[in-house]
């Protein structure tokens, strides 16, 4: 009895493509041809489309089923170790993700904020929580935490006006506003001193990390707002400086 491609894949419950696909990848070898060219598949082609099926159904990749298929061997036992590992991370992963889910659905958590900056971003702006997403892409974790803890706290009516600044505001407000920043933006630099420095703290490249930057914040903020945080940088850093030399001076007699 031999079967053709349809039959064998039919009786395997597969398809035509995928015998196909076992045949060019090599865990299937290609059955004799009649004198009509048709294929004859035999009972040792479905003993093994069945076996690779059933791999298949485990999760073994395709690439390391011809390591798993040696009974009782030991690159077979090994295979069989690391994809036990692959799926227990996947099933952590999943978890990890339907309890947020479910903490989503609940309104006890966001979607538009990095995990973990859930409980700061009832006081973040639109701007802010999207700057936050992308920095999880370009800073490490520790880096991150520093954010996080920077991004607490209610906004106070200085973060509001700025985040309601229109692009004309005049060069008075701009001015003030900058100087109300700066003493927050100033902590925030002696609390975290890297954000002078950041290379330490970057998973990117410098090229990419500036480039990546300069796109994000021309986008999400107008050109006055970019203005007010220029200014607010700038006095920020001079604050830190005259503090240092404060400090540096000795005590009068």
């Amino acid at each position: 009895m031999a079967w053709s491609t349809r039959e064998l894949a039919d009786l395997a419950g597969t398809t035509v493509n995928t015998v196909r696909h076992y045949h060019r990848s090599g865990l299937l070898e290609e059955p004799e041809r009649m004198s009509n060219g048709y294929k004859q598949y035999r009972a040792r082609h479905l003993v093994r489309l069945l076996q690779i099926r059933r791999l298949r159904d485990l999760g073994v990749p395709l690439a390391q089923i011809e390591a798993v298929g040696v009974a009782n061997g030991a690159n077979a036992a090994q295979a069989l170790l690391a994809i036990d590992a692959d799926l227990a991370a996947s099933i952590e992963r999943l978890q990890r993700a339907r309890a947020e889910i479910h903490a989503i659905l609940e309104g006890a958590t966001a979607t538009d904020v990095p995990a973990g900056f859930e409980g700061v971003a009832a006081g973040m702006s639109g701007s802010d929580r999207s700057l936050m997403l992308i920095y999880e892409q370009l800073y490490d974790e520790s880096a991150m935490s520093d954010l996080r803890q920077m991004a607490q706290g209610e906004p106070d009516d200085t973060s509001t006006e700025f985040d309601e600044l229109p692009a004309d505001a005049d060069e008075p407000t701009r001015q003030r506003l900058a100087a109300a920043m700066a003493p927050q933006l100033a902590q925030h630099l002696s609390d975290f001193p890297w954000l002078m420095q950041p290379a330490e703290h970057l998973s990117k490249g410098q090229r990419v990390t500036q480039e990546t930057f300069l796109e994000t914040f021309t986008e999400l903020y107008n050109e006055a707002q970019l203005n007010v945080l220029g200014r607010a940088s700038v006095l920020a850093t001079e604050q830190l400086a005259a503090t240092a030399n404060n400090e540096g001076e000795p005590d009068g007699e």
